[in-house]
């Protein structure tokens, strides 16, 4: 199974290395399949299938925009407790296209369970017909285009005919490739943990570049572990760790139609039964999915559309989390903030502004703000030691971090975004094209 040379070459071109990546390799459990439909002129692969040949138990986090993609009302109304396949297509979101578009996705359903029902019958002892409602789905791309049902459905036979029960680096890379729209990177990151003392492993890959902002997950995040959790556990993990690390990030302060992130247990690794997610022998898991969930979503930030600094912000020592959260988004959110740091400008009164419009009651004469460890104001004053041309010099560099001590309590958060350059307008404006 080659890399689309579509995909990749693309990626090339926009400074994708290689050694980005970490080396997933096989995870027990799952099959991934890569094809073109021809969604995109230039035949690059647009379509990817995730397989579980004995199914895979699993959790999603979903978008809270009030106009949803018609495949997450297709997820939402699958009850199944295991899954069998996930289906991901780019280049068309599946969204504001009504009856006809969630018909769609029935049809390539009914097509997909039929051929992997077949799969089934030539690869397996005991074959088990799959059924619809076994089948999630994942679309991202433009929105109110007509779905196009027949090219996607058309290439299913192909589509599994070309599944692969053993994995390498280069069909994950395939697989990231196959599921990006505007991204200029493959997104992939690994960790290997244990439960009790039986070692497992969590993969994931995500895309997203624009329409960047959380409220649940922001992009499409797909992670898969050979652990055996239930999905109950699988729901609490997942709920619990995407807090601080994709509904910590923003690209531009829009919610996109058609978020998701899910996690899927194929459950090929026996180890110690997990009822609750505080049992000690589930701490380590626990760990390293957010270690995996961190690195996906900040891998969305830096590749975020005409990207050329990663900005973390950091609000300290707030009555409330929610508090510093509200502030952090305000100045990560804030376009004033955002042209600043593109244009490498120590303009620390756009954040003194973020932090005003954010609606938290302050204690001026508490407030601090640093950039990098450059202190700025302190104590709702300017450092009397400020020297600009030392802080213009630390914005040259691709890692901003803005820190702000707000010093009402003892609770902090931190969010990640990336500056606006003219660039991002050229990507937006020619989106469609």
């Amino acid at each position: 199974m080659g890399i689309n040379l579509g995909n990749f070459l693309g990626s090339l071109e926009n400074k994708s290395k290689m050694n980005d990546f970490q080396d997933l390799d096989h995870l027990d459990g799952i099959s991934i399949s890569s094809v073109s439909a021809n969604l995109y002129d230039n035949g690059r692969d647009d379509l990817v299938m995730f397989y579980f040949r004995d199914g895979a138990n699993h959790a999603s986090v979903y978008t809270q925009s009030k106009i949803v993609s018609e495949n997450i009302k297709w997820n939402i109304n699958q009850k199944s407790k295991r899954v069998k396949s996930l289906l991901i297509n780019t280049r068309n979101a599946n969204a504001f296209t009504g009856k006809k578009g969630y018909l769609g996705l029935q049809k390539i359903a009914l097509e997909l369970a039929t051929k992997l029902s077949e799969k089934q019958k030539e690869d397996e002892a005991k074959p088990q017909k799959i059924s619809v409602k076994e089948i999630l789905f994942g679309c991202t791309g433009t929105i109110g285009e007509e779905y196009p049902t027949e090219k996607i459905k058309n290439k299913i036979s192909d589509l599994v005919e070309k599944i692969r029960y053993t994995q390498n680096k280069y069909i994950w890379i395939k697989a990231a490739l196959g599921i990006i729209t505007t991204d200029l990177k493959p997104k992939l990151a690994m960790e290997e943990c244990e439960i009790g003392n039986t070692k497992v492993k969590i993969y994931g890959i995500a895309k997203g570049s624009g329409m960047i902002y959380p409220n649940m997950a922001t992009t499409l995040g797909y992670l898969f572990t050979d652990a055996d959790l239930s999905n109950e556990i699988l729901k609490k993990l997942l709920k619990k760790n995407i807090t601080t690390t994709f509904n910590a990030i923003s690209c531009d302060g829009d919610t996109s139609t058609n978020d998701m992130v899910s996690i899927f247990s194929t459950g090929k690794i026996k180890h110690s039964n997990i009822k609750n997610i505080n049992d000690e022998k589930l701490k380590d898991f626990d760990t390293a999915l957010n270690k995996v969930l961190l690195n996906l979503a900040k891998r969305v930030v830096s590749d975020g559309e005409g990207a050329s600094k990663f900005i973390s912000i950091n609000v300290k020592n707030c009555k409330k989390e929610d508090d510093a959260k509200k502030i952090a988004f305000s100045i990560s959110n804030s376009p004033l903030v955002k042209t600043a740091i593109a244009g490498e400008d120590p303009n620390w009164g756009r954040v003194v502004m973020a932090v005003g419009k954010a609606g938290i009651k302050l204690d001026l004469e508490n407030l601090s703000i640093k950039f990098g460890d450059f202190k700025i104001v302190e104590k709702g004053q300017l450092y009397e030691k400020y020297n600009e041309l030392e802080v213009a010099d630390y914005m040259k560099g691709k890692n901003i971090d803005i820190t702000v001590f707000i010093e009402t309590g003892t609770k902090s958060f931190t969010t990640y975004t990336m500056d606006f350059t003219k660039k991002y307008i050229e990507i937006n404006a020619d989106y469609r094209s």
